[in-house]
């Protein structure tokens, strides 16, 4: 789950918060997002990976047997390495957004859409040096539950096997720690970047939709008086236009999840690439499989928005910057 574009999801206003100030909002905004919606999150990439037979008949049904078969905390598989790369990836995104907005608008006072929107692309590119090995990582260890069902083990995956072809068993505990060592040990660096190309596929276009979307629904509720819209109407745009691309990049997605995914179950496909892995999905799922997890995704993209929204609105970043001064 990226925290993708959480920092641009609030209207404009006569006091843009300084760039210090937009990373303290963007990293506590993606912080207490991941907490809140990372089961469900960890239930979109379950089922995204279900190859033949349903384990799960949907995010409810995936959520309850994760519970019963590995806890709470078992829902929370993963969730570490979100919390701790969000804050530099929001960096990134940051920085780079305002380097692009210098250098494609004149006047950053005037709004230009187009603009606005060649800025969020170029700032997704920029994210996606954490944002790619931070969900590779995440998903093998989301996805641990689901193939201890396919083995037919009746306790977790501990990592008995290697998540690299050729590499000794280590018989430790799965972490992401694990994990990124063996692919640098095995790969290099270019293990830690597998589904690079599909990640962009998805993360450009999301923004493609989601800006211009945001700004047109945004603006239907600007009042003279403030200068602005309303809390409430900011909220409700983000969680819509979020929704929306969301559930538009889903086919994306689910071969993002399939690509980066490197222990498979019993039966189940390896793919050599973006085209590979779309044409046996097609064949072999049929179409309805490229919107798996749609569902969840929208469910997860709104309550990010919303959070980063009530974040922007307090101005915790501005609060905390004066306690500083």
């Amino acid at each position: 789950m990226s925290t993708q574009d959480l920092s641009h999801s609030v209207a404009p206003s006569s006091s843009p918060p300084s760039v210090t100030a937009k990373l303290i909002n963007g990293g506590v905004a993606g912080l207490v997002g991941v907490t809140c919606v990372f089961p469900i999150d960890l239930a979109k990439t379950r089922l995204q990976n279900q190859h033949g037979k349903d384990i799960y008949k949907g995010m409810i049904d995936c959520l309850m047997k994760t519970a019963r078969a590995e806890g709470f905390l078992g829902m929370y598989r993963g969730a570490a390495v979100n919390l701790t790369l969000v804050t530099p990836e929001k960096a990134i995104k940051l920085a780079a957004n305002d380097f692009f907005r210098q250098l494609l608008m004149e006047d950053e006072l005037q709004r230009n859409l187009k603009m606005e929107m060649l800025a969020g692309c170029g700032a997704g590119m920029c994210q996606v040096v954490v944002t790619c090995p931070m969900e590779m990582l995440k998903i093998q260890l989301q996805d641990a539950g689901r193939l201890a069902v396919c083995q037919g083990s009746a306790s977790a995956p501990s990592s008995s096997r290697s998540y690299t072809a050729g590499s000794a068993s280590t018989h430790k505990r799965l972490s992401a720690t694990l994990i990124a060592w063996e692919l640098l040990c095995t790969q290099g660096l270019a293990g830690l970047y597998k589904g690079l190309g599909a990640t962009l596929l998805r993360d450009i276009p999301f923004s493609i939709i989601y800006f211009p979307l945001f700004a047109n629904l945004n603006n239907l509720g600007f009042n003279e008086r403030t200068g602005k819209a309303s809390f409430a109407h900011s909220f409700m745009s983000g969680c819509v236009a979020g929704s929306v691309a969301a559930v538009a990049v889903t086919p994306l997605d689910v071969l993002k999840t399939r690509i980066q995914t490197l222990k498979k179950g019993l039966g189940e496909d390896t793919y050599s690439g973006i085209t590979n892995c779309a044409r046996k999905l097609w064949i072999q799922e049929g179409p309805s499989a490229f919107m798996k997890g749609a569902g969840c995704r929208a469910l997860v993209i709104a309550p990010l928005f919303g959070i980063a929204q009530g974040v922007y609105f307090i101005g915790i970043g501005e609060r905390i910057l004066k306690c500083f001064e």
